[in-house]
């Protein structure tokens, strides 16, 4: 991706602005920023925070791009891009080399988001990467060769594994964001990602940073939440986010009408919570 000089222009948020409602563009990244969202546990949250997030950016003036690196397709199906049949996908880039454009759609009603969605077909990528020459960097390179639009971010959703899939975004990408869930067993295997980071940056992407912690499912009636929340607060500090993602009934029925939560129910909970992350983590980046 082509680094720019962009000017960062901000805009106070109006007080009393409508929840989820446009509060003015957000400064624009000296460069692309690349996520990878993972976490091999699964239900954490990892393309709910994609999805909702990459929406928010779009939202305030970012270009976003979506990468669904996971088999069940979620992301694309909560951005209402087709993924079923024969539509061009990831595993077609990753395995037959087929060029991104070809893949990547804008999603409907969502100007500056985009989508490269993932079919059941990704599921046999595993396998197939294997015998592939230069397998970790397949993803690295389509993402390069993709200059038809200058992206501002771009989010890759990652499957609840450790496999070859979650090692291509780990190795496209500059940035870690890992999504924790404040539940008994939070940092159960957290500890076998972050060696696997290590071993990524000393032997593939000596670039790549843990930049951003997200405590999602968050219920504060519970004392058990609120401990979980310092415990990941002391191991990570000021990696993880202010914000708190709250459980929400709406997050979760977003997907099902093909839309993220940003666009479901912008005066949800949930929906100005990840409007409250979006906003840290693009303050944060025009900061560095």
């Amino acid at each position: 991706m082509v680094s720019r000089e962009t000017s960062a222009q901000t805009t106070a948020v109006p007080s009393g602005g409508v929840p989820g409602t446009r509060d003015g563009d957000w400064p624009r990244p000296p460069k692309t920023r690349i996520f990878t969202v993972a976490n091999q546990k699964g239900g954490v949250g990892k393309t709910t925070t994609s999805v909702n997030l990459a929406a928010a950016l779009s939202m305030h003036g970012q270009r976003v791009l979506v990468v669904d690196l996971d088999p069940q397709g979620n992301a694309s199906t909560a951005l209402s891009i087709e993924h079923r049949g024969d539509v061009p996908d990831m595993y077609k880039v990753l395995v037959e080399d087929v060029p991104l454009i070809e893949v990547v759609k804008e999603v409907p009603d969502m100007p500056g988001l985009y989508c490269a969605p993932a079919t059941i077909d990704l599921a046999g990528a595993e396998i197939e990467l294997v015998s592939m020459v230069a397998r970790e960097s397949r993803l690295q390179r389509a993402l390069a060769a993709y200059d038809a639009i200058e992206f501002d971010y771009i989010l890759i959703d990652c499957p609840p594994s450790l496999g070859l899939l979650t090692v291509n975004a780990l190795m496209a990408a500059n940035e870690l964001l890992i999504p924790i869930q404040c539940e008994y067993y939070a940092l159960e295997g957290l500890g076998q990602l972050l060696r696997n980071v290590e071993l990524v940056k000393a032997h593939l992407n000596p670039t790549l940073d843990l930049s951003t912690i997200l405590l999602t499912m968050y219920d504060g009636r519970t004392r058990l939440a609120s401990q979980v929340a310092e415990e990941v607060r002391s191991h990570f500090s000021d990696r993880v986010l202010n914000t708190l993602i709250p459980r929400s009934v709406r997050v979760s029925e977003a997907p099902s009408y093909g839309q993220s939560v940003m666009t479901y129910d912008p005066g949800s909970s949930g929906a100005m919570a990840y409007m409250d992350a979006a906003r840290e983590i693009a303050y944060r980046g025009a900061a560095v």
